[in-house]
């Protein structure tokens, strides 16, 4: 596998052709005392500037014609990251993302990855790479086009997105 960070992972989107797709399977992906999420917490007002690149990146690849595509796997009931998730999603929706929702507790956990992974075109996994600790940032994607490897995780992708829900129809249960 070859890790790819910063700008080398955004030029997966620009060469994607069809379809890029994101698993997410963890409940946290930042620390409590991040900034957005303690003012989600206490209700203050946000501009989501530090949003809009990742905004205009799914506007760009959108613009297109490539769908970009999102599970998040959640634990019920939700815990304070994915209620702001939740909250945040919408500008994702906006910039032309299809975010949905699956219930940890409505797929076996056989039937997941354990890691977060981006699929593009069915054909390249990147497999997401976060900085050691709990609540480690974003490192980069690990990649491979093992075909065993793909053919695995366009079998999650299938399960996933066949039982997820879209944001505009989720509630948490």
């Amino acid at each position: 596998m070859l890790l790819t960070q910063g700008e080398a992972f955004n030029d997966l989107f620009g060469e994607v052709e069809r379809e890029a797709f994101h698993l997410e399977v963890r409940d946290d992906y930042y620390p409590p005392d991040y900034p957005p999420l303690v003012r989600f917490l206490a209700d203050e007002p946000e501009d989501y500037e530090w949003f809009q690149p990742w905004l205009n990146h799914v506007r760009e690849t959108t613009s297109r014609g490539v769908a970009v595509n999102r599970v998040r796997v959640v634990t019920v009931p939700h815990n304070d990251y994915t209620r702001y998730a939740k909250h945040v999603a919408r500008l994702n929706v906006q910039a032309g993302e299809d975010v949905r929702y699956l219930p940890r507790h409505l797929i076996d956990s056989d039937e997941l990855t354990t890691d977060d992974w981006w699929i593009f075109d069915d054909s390249v996994v990147a497999f997401t790479v976060f900085e050691p600790g709990e609540n480690g940032r974003w490192a980069g994607g690990a990649l491979t086009t093992d075909p065993r490897i793909v053919e695995y995780i366009r079998t999650v992708k299938e399960r996933v997105w066949s039982l997820a829900v879209p944001l505009s129809e989720y509630s948490e249960p």
